[in-house]
């Protein structure tokens, strides 16, 4: 059994609006997340983390679609990792993998997830990802460019992060008692000392924080 994680917990003071019930191709951000997960035929269940004051709203969003895969709608907290382990808490006990996936990015393709989940069978731990291609400069405050940073073996970070569930609670168990502050699971996992498999991601999957991403996602969405 495989579940899915979407952290929907944030904010979204940074854009100035509510991002995931903003218009995404004529549904909001979160039901697009949502869909993916859904139809991937190797999630068995979806644990939803939103505020309690958006959780009425989200839960008549996923009604409307149909999205049968939710078992449960648990409260965030304060840190992106909190939230992350309030939905560890609510995962089925007979559950062996859990992917965690940011409700913000609502393009990620069922085929990736797939692509991932198959290979953290294999290790225990796979994230997706995509190698960077763009060159890379350093720059001071003022924006003066001081050097140029080599570009070989860097990648630009997505989800979902998938992993063996007794890995990912043993992770975060150790970033709570070690009073941690972790950005993502791929993070966690470092902090005990475990290695994380890369699976190169061939379509865009940008996370939606400034009104541009919106723009952008939209384009990606509908290129022609």
């Amino acid at each position: 059994m495989t579940s899915a994680i979407i952290v929907a917990a944030g904010s979204g003071s940074r854009m100035g609006f509510d991002k995931l019930m903003a218009r995404l191709g004529g549904a909001p951000v979160i039901l697009r997340t949502l869909e993916a997960f859904q139809v991937c035929p190797e999630i068995d269940e979806i644990i939803l983390v939103c505020p309690p004051d958006r959780a009425e709203v989200i839960q008549r969003i996923a009604d409307d679609g149909e999205m049968r895969k939710i078992r449960r709608i648990v409260p965030g907290g304060a840190e992106r990792h909190l939230s992350v382990w309030a939905g560890l808490q609510a995962v089925s006990a007979g559950s062996s993998y859990v992917a965690v996936h940011d409700g913000a990015r609502p393009l990620i393709h069922p085929a990736q997830i797939s692509r991932c989940l198959a290979r953290a069978r294999e290790t225990g731990a796979a994230a997706s990802a995509r190698p960077v291609s763009e060159t890379l400069k350093q720059a001071d405050p003022s924006g003066r460019v001081t050097g140029s940073v080599n570009r070989d073996g860097l990648w630009i970070m997505e989800t979902p992060q998938v992993f063996a569930k007794s890995l990912i609670i043993s992770a975060y168990e150790a970033v709570l008692r070690d009073g941690l502050l972790v950005a993502d699971e791929v993070s966690a996992l470092g902090h005990i000392g475990h290695e994380v498999w890369l699976v190169d991601n061939p379509t865009p999957n940008p996370k939606i924080t400034w009104p541009p991403d919106l723009a952008l996602a939209e384009r990606l969405l509908s290129p022609t």
